[in-house]
């Protein structure tokens, strides 16, 4: 899995937002906030990571256990690949 070329993450006040760039702009036309931990997954799925290898990364970064993270993990995958803002590998 990868995040789609056209969004770019900034942090801004303090929140973190994404937005498209380029064509992506007219095309999505909004942003999308999303919290620190998203950020952290954003940054590791700009890559391009699997599901593991995105658990795996979480697991080292944040104290928190592993059912905890793959459910975020599950959920925030969920908001991306609804707002269209993601490729995964066939």
């Amino acid at each position: 899995m990868k995040i789609k070329d056209g969004f770019i993450l900034r942090k801004v006040a303090g929140n973190y937002i994404v937005i498209g760039v380029g064509q992506e702009a007219v095309d999505f036309n909004g942003m999308i906030t999303i919290n620190e931990t998203g950020a952290f997954l954003w940054e590791v799925l700009s890559k391009g990571a699997t599901k593991e290898e995105m658990l795996s990364a979480l697991l080292a970064e944040y104290d928190v256990d592993e059912e905890t993270a793959k459910k975020d993990i599950t959920e925030f995958l969920i908001k991306l690949n609804d707002g269209k803002l993601l490729i995964v590998n066939e």
